[in-house]
């Protein structure tokens, strides 16, 4: 039973490499986005810092997302 599920009536070979290479893809997607995500945030909370305070102050009042970005980026450090 098993060793029939494992085989795929000889076409194993092929759903086994199929489902590797898309799990590397995906897992290789995941990093670059995660990657480039971080970067982003990075960027942000520099530019941030560049702010007066009362101008900072405003930015994090009004922007749900900048006090997440802040929140996650700090986490990070």
């Amino acid at each position: 039973m098993i060793s029939n599920i494992i085989t795929m009536n000889g076409y194993a070979l092929y759903v086994w490499v199929s489902f590797g290479f898309t799990l590397f893809a995906c897992t290789l997607l995941y990093y670059r986005t995660y990657k480039t995500l971080k970067k982003y945030e990075e960027d942000f909370a520099l530019e941030l810092k560049k702010l007066t305070a009362a101008k900072q102050a405003k930015v994090l009042k009004d922007s749900k997302i900048a006090n997440q970005v802040l929140a996650s980026y700090s986490k990070s450090i």
